[in-house]
């Protein structure tokens, strides 16, 4: 009876061995497969780029993926508790926000999403309506008949510029820099002669001394590793001034934008202007 079950164990221990065997076979041909797929494309790609006639990945788009997305016109409404309204990423809009969808259509999303989206990661904004419409084309660009920023005013153009152009924006914080430092210059002289007039800083010259008579190297080495540490910095305010202009933008959108469905819009009102009359 044991040598039955030893050889049955050795058995098991055998066909457990051959499985992965097998199995490590078979994940090595498919990934030699795969691998002379990527090859052969690599390969006809660059014979194709020679002038050679070769089959190449242009050959076999299909024509709907050159097709340009189309221009569309726009509906805004505002979402209410008693006329709530979905949004495309928050499933549905919070009340008393205004909320914008290609005209004709259902699909409606939250207007200062929309708008930050935009500001934040553009290449997911047509994704939303699966890239049926020139949605920043249509809606956000200066050229547009349908463009949603010529309600704005000044004000729009003056904070849709600072946006677009990273210039402007830098010019901005390097103002905000400037002027705190000018306002609050006699405080900061006032810090820096106390701080080298005081005990605990020359108390550390022993350490800061070595700074001050290391090498060139290792002082260009730390100035530059400073430098990398104040650009982290003016970095991070610069997004949060960024951040701030946006929601600026937010504001002024849901403030300018007309209703043009809905409760609030002028079809609304001139219905019950009409139901007024008749009664």
């Amino acid at each position: 009876a044991d040598e039955d079950n030893e050889e049955e164990e050795e058995e098991e221990e055998e066909s457990e061995e051959d499985k992965k065997r097998r199995l490590a076979i078979a994940k090595y041909r498919s990934d030699q497969q795969m691998l002379m797929q990527v090859r052969s494309v690599i390969l006809s790609e660059a014979l194709a780029a020679r002038g050679i006639p070769m089959t190449s990945l242009v050959d076999v788009v299909t024509p709907d993926a050159d097709k340009e997305a189309d221009e569309v016109d726009w509906d805004c409404a505002m979402s209410t508790k008693e006329h709530p309204k979905s949004c495309l990423l928050s499933y549905d809009a919070e009340p008393n926000k205004k909320v914008i969808a290609p005209l004709g259509t259902d699909q409606w999303i939250t207007l200062s999403e929309l708008n930050r989206l935009r500001r934040t990661d553009p290449s997911k904004v047509e994704g939303m309506w699966h890239s049926q419409y020139a949605i920043l084309k249509s809606w956000f660009g200066d050229d547009s008949k349908y463009s949603i920023l010529q309600h704005t005013g000044i004000k729009g153009l003056v904070l849709s510029l600072a946006l677009d152009n990273a210039v402007i924006m830098r010019t901005l914080l390097f103002s905000l820099v400037l002027c705190f430092s000018v306002v609050n210059l006699p405080m900061l002289e006032y810090m820096v002669n106390r701080l080298l007039v005081s005990s605990t800083f020359w108390l550390q010259f022993p350490k800061w001394a070595r700074v001050v008579h290391a090498a060139l190297p290792l002082q260009l080495l730390i100035a530059q590793q400073s430098w990398k540490y104040i650009g982290k910095a003016l970095g991070q305010l610069e997004a949060k001034i960024r951040a701030y202009v946006v929601q600026l933008e937010c504001v002024l959108l849901e403030d300018m934008i007309p209703l043009t469905v809905g409760p609030g819009s002028e079809v609304d009102d001139s219905i019950e202007h009409t139901e007024e009359v008749e009664e």
